[in-house]
């Protein structure tokens, strides 16, 4: 029986690393980084408010392959493997019949080269637990299924694009699921650096610049040009990939998902580049495209990465399994008026045990001090750390924690925040208000705090 026969679609996640939300057109970028990724959102279904629940390599990949929280996987910090009983989509969909493949950045096993056992269930694979040291922008080196390193040619988005073509190629006639995993556009640990291909970093470098970047520098103006130059060439390789699917009679029958595991703040809100609870580091473009999602559609609800994997499983006719934290996005696209909660919430570690939860206005944060960000997964004490109004405020520039005038707003999100702490398996908290500051005239109505 003939792949167009079983009726089951493909399956693609494209997705690349450190990438925010504003290289997109779609998203006010006035540099034409992303065609072809604003062509695939307008096509398909756009995620207009998209976020990361764990702003580290590691963390996000655990929870975007289990479709759980990086607290439940325990891979709550780098360097913490996926437990080789935990089971990610690559079972899932290697259970439904699926050929399943890896390419690129795996970041959950803390062994190079990566063992089977290690590879979360993915029968083909061409990948390095941490690319950005087996690689660099122009020497590419993965690793196959017998653990032998292999090269590839030309800049390493190309590279990886041209082998995910290939494996689209021999694999047309069954269904299968795809995960190319991008470096780009993070940066170079050995150079602290944004390596773009030759000449791209010099076409970017002294235009647009986000208005949190302009207003609280960091390394923008130096590493922002090469940043933006990735980022196109990464829209080229997904140009690519769409031209295959297209010529290989694939693209009516192919679901592909773009999307990234979190920000960059270019060094502004703390000593590095994300691992902090601004959009800047939580906020990412996603967009998904094919059967189930074609027709042009802005979805406008706050989505979480938790919430892609039982949305794939779901499109493609799995059973989503109970295990799963997130929420399918497909009764919303089906036109269920059951209730979405329009919040997202966030996990923080390495650089502080933090917890957040974001609304369409509100974004509120707390800390836990005392506690290791690289060896305590949480905590049973907060204290309030941050809170913007995300309506006036939308590059959170004006930290509102304290104010008194806002003292309702912080309120009801501190108890948002505890409910999505408890359902996402922790212990409900203490969390101690930050001390009061008097606002003057300024005032939150009711109203407005419940936003």
């Amino acid at each position: 029986m003939s792949q167009r026969e079983k009726n089951q679609p493909n399956v693609i996640v494209f997705f690349t690393d450190q990438q925010r939300w504003d290289t997109s057109g779609l998203h006010g970028n006035p540099l034409g980084l992303m065609p072809n990724f604003d062509r695939m959102a307008l096509q398909g279904t756009h995620l207009t408010h998209s976020f990361t629940c764990q702003p580290v390599c590691g963390p996000a990949r655990s929870c975007l392959q289990t479709g759980m929280y990086a607290t439940k996987t325990g891979c709550f910090v780098n360097g913490i493997p996926l437990p080789d009983s935990a089971k990610t989509m690559a079972h899932y969909f290697r259970e439904a019949g699926y050929r399943t493949g890896y390419i690129g950045k795996w970041h959950l096993a803390h062994e190079e080269p990566v063992s089977e056992p290690k590879r979360g269930g993915y029968e083909e694979w061409l990948a390095a637990d941490v690319l950005e040291f087996s690689s660099d922008a122009y020497n590419t080196v993965l690793y196959d299924n017998d653990n032998r390193p292999v090269k590839l040619p030309g800049y390493r988005v190309d590279a990886m694009a041209d082998a995910a073509i290939r494996y689209i190629d021999r694999s047309q006639n069954d269904p299968f699921y795809l995960f190319l995993s991008f470096l780009e556009p993070h940066h170079q640990n050995h150079l602290d650096d944004y390596p773009a291909p030759d000449g791209y970093r010099e076409a970017y470098t002294g235009r647009w610049m986000p208005p949190d970047l302009a207003a609280l520098g960091g390394t923008a103006h130096q590493h922002l040009g090469g940043y933006y130059g990735m980022v196109k060439r990464l829209d080229e390789a997904l140009g690519r990939i769409l031209d295959a699917l297209k010529s290989l009679q694939l693209d009516r029958n192919t679901i592909v998902l773009f999307t990234s595991d979190h920000g960059c703040h270019f060094k502004t809100r703390n000593g590095e580049y994300k691992r902090s609870l601004h959009d800047a580091s939580i906020r990412v473009p996603s967009a998904i495209w094919g059967p189930g999602f074609f027709g042009g559609r802005q979805l406008p609800q706050l989505v979480s990465l938790i919430d892609l994997p039982p949305t794939l499983l779901d499109a493609a006719g799995i059973d989503v399994p109970e295990q799963m934290q997130g929420r399918s996005l497909m009764p919303l696209l089906r036109g269920s008026s059951d209730a979405w909660q329009e919040e997202v919430f966030v996990q923080i570690s390495e650089t502080e045990v933090g917890r957040a939860v974001r609304t369409k206005r509100w974004k509120y944060g707390v800390t836990a001090p005392g506690k290791d960000p690289e060896k305590d997964s949480g905590s049973d004490r907060y204290v309030e750390t941050y809170l913007y109004d995300l309506q006036c405020d939308p590059y959170e520039l004006t930290n509102l924690i304290g104010l008194e005038s806002h003292r309702e707003a912080a309120d009801r999100m501190m108890a948002r925040l505890q409910r999505r702490m408890q359902e996402a398996g922790e212990a409900v908290p203490r969390i101690e208000r930050a001390p009061a500051i008097p606002a003057g005239q300024r005032r939150v109505s009711a109203a407005e705090a419940g936003a």
